[in-house]
């Protein structure tokens, strides 16, 4: 029986010049790409920018991390929609990062994020995956059932983890 590779020492990615994998969605605060983009120039890496699509289905798998998807519905490929979202996603990249000198791309993956990211992060040897944390409001129980990116990817593959807060909660006591 062969046993699943544990995290340690020798497993570890020099952080300096190693590729960062970044997981954005649609809508996200811009904190957590000018942040990847702000942690990568200190380490000298590039950013692999990467959003999985749960409505699409990974049919391939390719050694630089790229994949071919298709449609869940096999009766409509969906092209369109997919192609629009990711142009939009790119937009809002170059948008975001116009004065940083950081080197990154882009990449349009599929299915759940946990798989894709740590797909992505073997192909191009990232040291860190960085996402940011869930938006409040509805998905509660979902949530509960499913668990949230960050904590699935910690326990799920051996590189470090990085979560962006992208709200806060006050918990300033108040005083009596």
């Amino acid at each position: 029986m062969n046993e699943t590779p544990q995290p340690g020492v020798e497993r570890i990615t020099p952080f300096a010049r190693n590729a960062l994998v970044v997981g954005i969605e649609p809508g996200q605060p811009e904190i957590v790409v000018v942040t990847a983009a702000r942690l990568a120039e200190t380490l000298h890496a590039k950013v692999y920018f990467a959003y999985a699509d749960p409505e699409r289905i990974t049919e391939r798998e390719f050694p630089d991390g790229t994949v071919q998807h298709g449609g869940l519905d096999p009766d409509f490929s969906g092209d369109e929609i997919w192609q629009a979202k990711r142009d939009k996603l790119i937009a809002a990249l170059r948008n975001t990062l116009l004065s940083s000198p950081v080197d990154w791309e882009f990449r349009y993956l599929a299915g759940r994020a946990d798989r894709a990211l740590t797909h992505l992060a073997r192909a191009v040897d990232a040291s860190m995956i960085v996402v940011g944390t869930r938006r409040p409001g509805g998905g509660r129980v979902k949530r509960l059932l499913e668990g949230t990116l960050g904590r699935h990817l910690a326990h799920h593959q051996h590189r470090p983890v990085l979560i962006i807060p992208t709200t806060v909660v006050d918990w300033k006591i108040p005083l009596e």
